[in-house]
């Protein structure tokens, strides 16, 4: 018979220990594959410039995340809680240096990720649904100022309904959240399968193959890539061409697309209190997930490059690389298809995203770091509180928009119409905070090294294979990342730490606040 058993452990009670191990493995596996691997490919493609570099990008983030994965698991079975990778800051480092990462993934990390796949969702639905346009306005867009604006488009207020939908469903009860994230997950994951069975079987294209994989020199020889011009420090532009350490800091830089179309691996471990035997489903069920994931983007990438030429690739309307493969293999009928199986993948990745990030909130409450309601659950037995303040927060940022402008510094028009173009603030947000997670990433594995030697005694019913050199290998490629991301996106990198600085003085005051009220 199945435990369900209510947790009784620091802080965490009230808890039901509803997920298996497939369970585990379903969020895992769900909450990576959203729509970065349907698109991330041509922005990498356009950096590399050769089938070889485009492989290898995907090969390499995958170990990266396997090793990060295989370390973290040792940390989620010493420290089985609710609060995941919080947790681990908080007792390797401080309380401080853990809300500094709670703060962050509220704000943005975790809030923005979920608007962003939220819109790719809408998005994706328009090719179904015409009418479903980010240009068809309910609220036109209002400037509050020369770079920012609000509005509500037909596509702001689906991707708004799903934030709300998925996180009431989620309200009344882990069963049903976990029903909906089993059932997705693997449609999703079949979905992804059969792209590349059809790719790779189907879809060969012998030109493809001739241009991609003729010789040594064509599969690894960059060819038309696009030059890296940095935006704020004095340092020489560089591009894949030029071989030698331009050609490994371009690749670096092209590591970010994959690494963040897999971000959210870690999300099974915030939900600890609510998995049977967590001790050993934990390490393993990170361990499964993300290296099946890892070995589906690597032949998602594969089945692309023997379907098409890296030109198309790299030009692919809209990056919607996945539709391109499947149009040239099943012609016209090919996107629509496309677009049902990135709307099934999103929607399963959103209430994985919202299942999860509910259980931070609750850790930092519990702490008397987060607003105090969200340290409680409701009669289901689930943060519903947290919930409701994750979903507000979500669906706010998916209203703000950018003013798009060119290097130039003007506004950008629409060639027919001649109004102005806009963006999305998330997307901005998650730009800024792109080297914070990285960070974060880092310093949590640095964590591992300091937690062996302060509790050498403690129990660790999994130590991570290949100690120090696995989470050594994730520490090192991670950190090759930041720096090239520090010197060739400096403004996109300095305001995210500045951003992330800016919870210093809200852990202070939420500090006194909570120790004013006794907590």
């Amino acid at each position: 018979m199945a435990d369900t058993s209510v947790l009784e452990d620091r802080g965490a009670q009230g808890f039901v220990r509803e997920l298996g191990l497939l369970d585990s493995v379903m969020i895992v596996t769900g909450s990576m594959i959203g729509s970065g691997i349907f698109i991330v490919s041509a922005y990498i493609a356009r950096q590399v410039g050769s089938a070889g570099w485009l492989l290898a990008a995907w090969i390499v983030s995958g170990l990266l995340v396997i090793a990060a994965a295989l370390s973290f698991g040792e940390l989620a079975a010493m420290m089985p809680r609710v609060g995941g990778q919080y947790v681990y800051l908080r007792e390797a480092y401080s309380p401080l240096l853990g809300f500094l990462y709670g703060w962050t993934f509220f704000l943005v990390i975790q809030t923005g990720t979920i608007a962003a796949v939220a819109v790719a969702f809408a998005r994706f639905l328009g090719v179904i649904a015409p009418g479903i346009s980010s240009s068809t306005f309910l609220v036109k867009p209002i400037d509050v100022s020369p770079g920012y604006a609000v509005s509500l488009s037909v596509q702001q207020l689906v991707a708004i309904t799903l934030i709300v939908l998925l996180s009431v469903v989620n309200t009344f009860g882990l069963r049903t959240g976990k029903l909906i994230q089993n059932v997705l997950t693997a449609v999703k994951t079949l979905a992804l399968a059969g792209l590349i069975v059809l790719g790779l079987l189907v879809g060969r294209n012998t030109v493809a193959i001739a241009a991609n994989f003729s010789s040594f020199s064509a599969m690894w020889t960059p060819r038309d890539a696009v030059t890296i011009t940095p935006d704020l420090l004095p340092v020489p532009p560089i591009s894949a061409q030029q071989g030698g350490l331009a050609l490994l800091t371009v690749f670096l830089i092209a590591l970010v697309g994959p690494l963040f179309s897999a971000s959210a691996w870690n999300d099974v471990t915030f939900a600890a209190a609510e998995i049977r035997n967590p001790k050993r489903n934990l390490p393993l069920a990170l361990a499964a997930g993300v290296g099946l994931v890892s070995l589906l983007y690597v032949l998602a990438n594969l089945a692309y490059l023997v379907t098409l030429p890296l030109a198309a690739i790299r030009s692919a309307p809209e990056d919607r690389v996945a539709t391109a493969a499947l149009q040239a293999i099943l012609g016209g009928g090919g996107a629509s298809i496309m677009a049902v199986a990135i709307m099934i993948s999103t929607f399963g990745c959103n209430n994985g995203l919202i299942l999860a990030g509910a259980r931070v909130y609750y850790a930092m409450a519990r702490d008397g770091l987060f607003f105090r309601g969200a340290g409680r659950l409701n009669r289901w037995r689930v943060p519903g509180v947290g919930l409701a303040i994750q979903c507000v927060w979500t669906s706010l940022l998916v209203i703000p928009r950018t003013r798009l402008r060119d290097a130039s510094g003007l506004l950008v028009l629409d060639k027919a119409t001649g109004a102005p173009q806009y963006g999305n603030l998330y997307t901005n947000l998650l730009e800024y905070v792109t080297f914070a997670v990285l960070l974060f990433y880092v310093i949590t594995l640095l964590g591992l090294f300091i937690l062996r030697r302060k509790r050498p005694n403690a129990e660790r019913p999994y130590r991570v294979w290949g100690y120090p050199w696995v989470p050594l290998f994730y520490v090192g490629g991670a950190t090759l990342v930041v720096l090239a991301l520090l010197v060739y996106r400096t403004q996109t990198t300095w305001p995210g730490l500045l951003f992330v600085l800016t919870g210093i003085p809200v852990y202070f005051l939420w500090r006194r606040v909570g120790l004013r009220d006794g907590d």
